[in-house]
């Protein structure tokens, strides 16, 4: 039987696994928290809560690891170096990073060979532990992917709650453009490179269209049929800091690689695509 052992078992994670169990697969899902382990288990995933200890490696077939970087590097690589690299057994090694590792492009494309050159401490943070994780693959055998995800959005994650609360606003600044992805796209990429292993593959998921958020907002308040959320320029805009750092940087990303080399036919291939399935698909 092929098993899964997905580590920090998040949101894409959780649109991946009924894939797998739908294939007969076991899904061995990590949490800090017993409400979601609780969750998990109502969505057919082994729930472990994991602290940093032994993980079941030897259980695995496949590891997916979504599990962001700290002050100190990746977690995962720092708990369990050297288990992992003994995990010579493994078929697929996944490991989530962010397009934050290209920077700021001024609206300029990027693709997988663009040089990585982030401007913010989180995109440095995620170089190292691509490196990180890169060398630990190279030194052991270790068959790794690395797949760098746009803005995620999907099912609970978009902004129609903030346009019917009346609190959604469009931030504008002059060039921004940002790259996003629906989950379902994700989790049909994951699946794709699961069956067709790549070992040293790098992937960018992102959808066809990378627009201003404030497009975005727009066509939420439409779909919705209420008044547009006002403009607010982004000099002026009361954001958190990690909000704002999102706004450090200016990229369109492509995807041709996922369409060539997996196949991938993108069900949303735009926000219009995603934001009418997720209005659609909640009634």
């Amino acid at each position: 039987m092929k098993v899964l052992l997905s580590i920090g078992h998040g949101y894409s994670a959780r649109a991946l696994a009924p894939h797998l169990l739908a294939r007969g697969w076991r899904v061995i899902g990590t949490t800090r928290s017993p409400e979601k382990a609780a969750a998990l288990r109502g969505e057919g995933v082994e729930p472990l809560i994991w602290d940093g200890g032994d993980l079941p490696l030897d259980q695995a077939t496949h590891l997916l690891t979504s599990v962001a970087p700290g002050p100190d590097g990746d977690p995962v690589l720092a708990a369990q170096h050297e288990a992992i690299a003994a995990a010579q057994h493994l078929d697929w090694v996944g490991y989530l990073s962010t397009v934050g590792v290209y920077g700021d492009h001024a609206g300029g494309w990027v693709d997988e060979a663009t040089p990585l050159s982030p401007s913010t401490a989180r995109g440095q943070a995620r170089v190292e532990a691509e490196a990180a994780w890169g060398a630990l693959a190279a030194a052991h055998g270790l068959p790794l992917h690395i797949f760098r995800l746009a803005g995620i959005y999907g099912p609970g994650r978009g902004p129609f709650e903030k346009v019917r609360q009346g609190s959604a606003r469009r931030i504008i600044k002059e060039g921004q453009v940002f790259s996003r992805i629906h989950v379902e796209d994700i989790a049909q990429v994951l699946l794709a490179s699961i069956e067709a292993p790549d070992p040293g593959a790098v992937y960018n998921l992102c959808d066809d269209d990378p627009v201003p958020p404030q497009d975005v907002i727009a066509y939420a308040a439409e779909l919705l049929g209420l008044p547009l959320p006002p403009e607010v320029p982004f000099d002026q805009a009361d954001l958190s800091p990690m909000a704002r750092s999102f706004y450090a940087e200016s990229k369109r990303v492509r995807n041709d690689k996922i369409k060539r080399d997996l196949g991938i036919s993108l069900r949303y291939p735009d926000y219009r695509a995603g934001l009418r399935a997720m209005l659609d698909q909640a009634g």
